[in-house]
């Protein structure tokens, strides 16, 4: 044990008892009941242990300091008269005699009370973060995020695989998001950028020979914030194999991740190898959205040509879909409410009808639907006590608003949500190219570096225009678990004839692609092994494993929404001193 203590304040036990033992710690709570008698709760980092002051000197000692001094006690351990059967260390008490202050609470009042802190404003609770840490049901999601990160890596060995490090000053690059930039001082004008991802890093040691690579990595975007992401820097499970298909990887990921998740999560069920495999058009058909929760048995219906002509100006243009659920027992004002909350998420609100238990449609817009009732019972395979959430518009639009329906009745509705577990999937087949909204040009849909599926034979084609270029398909896929996106992932684009001819496509020529990708086009033409990879998110993993809704509850000094820093004070100005020596001078444009 430590030189400073015997014991820590969730170790002793009955077989203590008589023991003089030392402890240290934060006073978590004092409570006096006399002149010679009061209880103090001392906690660490693995527990509390309740202290029994029965002296004028160490009660005086204690009512000195305020809560959340550290201090250290030595004592006798005793039987505790009233145990309590909810603490590790209830059935003894320690009866202090000498009291030292090894840090000192300068502060009367906390901004917040230590194990409720997480009902405090977030602000607060960021401000001062290293208070909010000492809340054990805080601590506990950065002490599971240390365990799930060491499971990964023992997993990855296992499997062969090597860590490396990849560089955290590198060059910008095309990837998706914006980049954090770094001046270079020795380089006036240029800078370096912080990875958006070790992409680059990871294919260039496949063509330097190393067969299987990983790293827990940290990576860069300047990206706003959400409940499932981090603005700044978040931290992946990046890895890489040589001579490989899409089905290593998926072999990888099915053997290494649903132990983890039935270890380590909330709930001690997770999907089993293979994992269940949805094309990207079949998830937003059936799901209306690229990552569905198939923790939900709902799925869209397209009824379009059942309702196009009912009357009911909304559906007789566009599309429309539907999703009906059984054994709905929901007040109109519940439905309302539904329908409202799918209005914020999707910003379309879902049209609604209910199939009674006698068989009638009611409410909504049950009246233009009465002469096809039997059409759209088939159709939608309903039971009696169905409710029915109807969106129409754009194909986008309308899978969009029926995917968020879906989810919102899956929570709302009885027995449709098998909640309590950890539903894998993979979405396969994505497309390679899109027309994008701002250009109306041929984009890239999702990485520039993945594989078209069929190779240079299939972009030769699209090309002399035996194909739609919008039908070709990428070696792409997505890792998705109870609705959350954790990992995009491909077979790697390797062979520098099918890279020039997939940017081509975009408008961007040999020249371009070596500019942009000098080192990885270069190594290619050096003879590079075919190579597929994925990078699971380590913060939306342990978030989800934590049951969490949002992920700055599991990191340990998590931004704010604005990307603000507010313990440290980042972003901060610096002094003009460092800016003279990088040659940067800042200028602000004029709000308009």
């Amino acid at each position: 044990m430590f030189q400073s203590r015997t014991h820590t304040c969730g170790q002793l036990r009955a077989e203590n008892i008589g023991q003089t033992v030392t402890l240290c710690g934060w006073m978590e709570n004092v409570r006096q009941v006399s002149a010679n008698l009061a209880f103090v709760v001392l906690r660490d980092f693995y527990g509390t242990t309740q202290l029994v002051a029965e002296t004028e000197d160490i009660i005086s000692a204690i009512k000195a300091l305020n809560k959340e001094s550290v201090i250290q006690i030595t004592g006798v351990v005793r039987e505790r008269d009233s145990k309590n059967p909810k603490q590790d260390t209830g059935d003894i008490e320690v009866v202090p005699e000498k009291v030292s202050v090894m840090g000192r609470c300068r502060h009367n009042e906390l901004p917040f009370e230590i194990n409720r802190s997480r009902e405090a404003d977030e602000t607060a609770r960021l401000k001062h973060r290293y208070l909010d840490l000492r809340n054990p049901a805080v601590k506990n999601n950065i002490i599971l995020r240390c365990n799930v990160i060491a499971a990964i890596r023992e997993a990855m060995h296992k499997h062969d695989f090597l860590e490396i490090t990849t560089p955290i000053l590198t060059a910008s690059s095309p990837e998706g998001a914006r980049d954090y930039l770094v001046p270079a001082r020795k380089h006036p004008g240029k800078f370096y950028a912080l990875p958006q991802a070790p992409q680059q890093f990871k294919q260039l040691l496949m063509t330097s020979g190393f067969d299987r690579y990983f790293q827990i990595a940290p990576c860069f975007r300047d990206e706003d914030a959400r409940g499932d992401r981090s603005p700044g820097e978040f931290y992946q499970l990046d890895l890489e194999m040589a001579f490989a298909t899409q089905e290593d990887v998926f072999a990888i990921c099915e053997d290494v991740l649903p132990p983890i998740f039935a270890k380590y999560g909330a709930y001690d069920r997770a999907s089993e190898a293979p994992f269940k495999r949805i094309s990207y058009n079949d998830a937003l058909e059936k799901y209306g959205t690229d990552k569905p929760d198939l923790r939900i048995d709902l799925e869209v219906r397209d009824i379009t040509s059942v309702v196009a002509d009912c009357g009911f100006e909304p559906f007789a243009s566009g599309v429309v879909k539907a999703v009906a659920a059984s054994g709905c027992t929901l007040t109109r004002k519940a439905i309302d409410a539904l329908c409202a909350a799918v209005e914020v998420q999707a910003g379309q609100k879902p049209y609604w009808f209910r199939l009674d238990e006698n068989g009638e449609f009611v409410g909504g817009v049950s009246k233009f639907l009465a002469d096809r009732k039997d059409a759209v019972i088939s159709a939608l395979d309903l039971q009696p006590g169905s409710l029915v959430l109807v969106a129409a518009g754009t194909v986008d639009a309308a899978r969009k608003t029926a995917g968020v329906a879906l989810k919102q009745m899956g929570s709302a509705i009885p027995g449709h949500m098998d909640k309590e577990q950890y539903a894998f999937c993979w979405i396969v087949d994505f497309p390679m190219y899109e027309i994008g909204e701002e250009s109306g040009e041929l984009e890239f849909c999702h990485n520039p570096f993945s594989m078209p599926s069929g190779g240079l034979e299939v972009l030769l084609k699209a090309e002399n225009g035996e194909i739609d270029p919008l039908s070709i398909t990428a070696d792409q896929y997505d890792l998705v678990c109870n609705g959350v996106e954790l990992s995009s992932g491909a077979v790697r684009n390797h062979d520098p004839d099918i890279m020039i001819k997939a940017f081509e496509m975009v408008k961007l020529g040999e020249e371009d692609v070596k500019s942009r990708f000098p080192a990885m086009y270069n190594a290619f033409t050096y003879g590079a092994p075919p190579h597929a990879g994925i990078a699971p998110g380590i913060d939306r993993m342990v978030m989800l494993l934590a049951g969490e809704e949002s992920i700055r509850e599991i990191i340990p000094f998590p931004m704010n929404k604005n990307a603000q820093d507010l313990m440290m004070g980042a972003p901060s100005e610096v002094d003009p001193a460092q800016l003279e020596e990088l040659n940067i001078a800042i200028t602000y444009k004029e709000e308009q």
